[in-house]
């Protein structure tokens, strides 16, 4: 059975994989120097622990690969993992280390975790192992169905949102509604409800900029990330400050960069510039060129795990394909949005690029897990032409 896997594993998947994580290496070491002599006296502090989250990336994605899938079908394994996510969100609101006003990381003497990523994944699993077995249901009567479903997710959701991660809790909403409508909805009934979702989208844009913080949801720190979205410029020496210096590093990088390890706004400029900005980094430093190149690596990862979870006759294993290769896409996208402007900065990361232990490897778990979906798509299929 390995052999099997090995030979019948999706060719199009391990080699942007393998060049987006090398890279990342290169480019956390690179984005985090200056930062790293600033705050460890070390420029290399950052370049051996990314390293090491790489390395412990490909041990999970193996682990994903050879993965027995009829245990991730099981009900108690699937209840066990929503208790456990539950309470790991629950012990970061008493315990959890805060950061730039942010309650995100759970501290280990080796890495801090952060339960939000682990969540992600556990609700994509959760909502496969549901929607799979509830597709009849789902046909005769829709909103009955997914009540229960809905009710869990926007459970922990909140949970997320309150940290404050407005990032994450927007990913899980946006992945869980794409999963929903691939498990078996009427297309009237989906655009429906994606017309709905844009028109409800807007009107809370326009809700928040005609009254701010005195809306419930919204507090201080959510409000500036609008005002800077908005008005970056106006706001450069606040709310606009991430923005303006991200986009000074994209038009300083030109067509071709100005050269690896040459950036001017990682010293200094541009906060976070190996986790939320690195993109930018990349553009200064490679030029449109190395983010066109970085984006067709992502595009074509992307693309076969969407590709893997048509070809899958499983509906769970096809539901829990569309969930990652949405997260990948969502993800990827709200990062980019947040780094040229298009929308407000939500603190999310680029997978498989920016500096992270946890994202690194619960990303490179589901990944796996995709490849070992292709591995038996494509020995089935085999088994057929002969």
């Amino acid at each position: 059975m390995i052999r099997e896997r090995i030979k019948y594993i999706d060719k199009w998947i391990v080699p942007p994989y393998l060049a987006l994580t090398l890279f990342s290496i290169i480019m956390v070491y690179s984005a985090s120097s200056y930062s790293a002599l600033h705050d460890y006296g070390n420029p290399h502090y950052y370049l051996p622990r990314q390293a090491v989250f790489v390395g412990l990336g490909y041990i999970s994605f193996i682990i994903g690969w050879f993965f027995p899938f009829q245990i991730l079908r099981k009900k108690g394994v699937v209840m066990a993992g929503i208790a456990i996510t539950t309470f790991s969100l629950l012990l970061l609101l008493i315990y959890g280390r805060e950061i730039y006003g942010a309650r995100r990381w759970i501290e280990t003497p080796f890495f801090n975790i952060q339960p939000a990523e682990i969540a992600k994944v556990m609700i994509i699993w959760y909502l496969a192992y549901i929607l799979s077995r509830r597709q009849k249901k789902i046909n005769e009567d829709f909103f009955k169905a997914i009540v229960a479903p809905i009710i869990l997710v926007a459970f922990i959701v909140f949970f997320i949102y309150i940290q404050p991660d407005t990032g994450s809790s927007f990913i899980i909403v946006i992945v869980g509604t794409l999963m929903i409508f691939a498990s078996g909805i009427s297309p009237k009934l989906a655009v429906i409800s994606g017309i709905s979702g844009i028109s409800l989208l807007l009107a809370v844009s326009q809700l928040i900029r005609h009254y701010g913080t005195r809306l419930f949801f919204l507090n201080e720190y959510r409000y500036n990330r609008f005002l800077g979205f908005w008005d970056p410029f106006t706001l450069a020496e606040g709310s606009g400050l991430q923005l303006v210096n991200s986009y000074y590093a994209l038009g300083r990088g030109g067509l071709f960069g100005v050269g690896f390890g040459n950036s001017v706004q990682k010293t200094g400029y541009l906060p976070f510039p190996y986790t939320d900005f690195i993109v930018s980094i990349i553009g200064e430093e490679f030029g449109l060129i190395g983010i066109m190149l970085l984006l067709i690596m992502a595009t074509l990862l992307i693309s076969r795990m969407f590709l893997t979870a048509v070809r899958s006759n499983r509906p769970f294993d096809s539901l829990l394909c569309i969930g990652i290769a949405s997260l990948f896409l969502i993800q990827s996208l709200i990062n980019l949005g947040g780094v040229v402007g298009l929308m407000p900065i939500t603190g999310v990361t680029f997978p498989f690029i920016s500096y992270g232990g946890t994202s690194l490897i619960v990303l490179s778990g589901t990944l796996g897990l995709i490849a070992n979906v292709s591995a038996r798509v494509n020995y089935n299929k085999a088994l057929k032409q002969t």
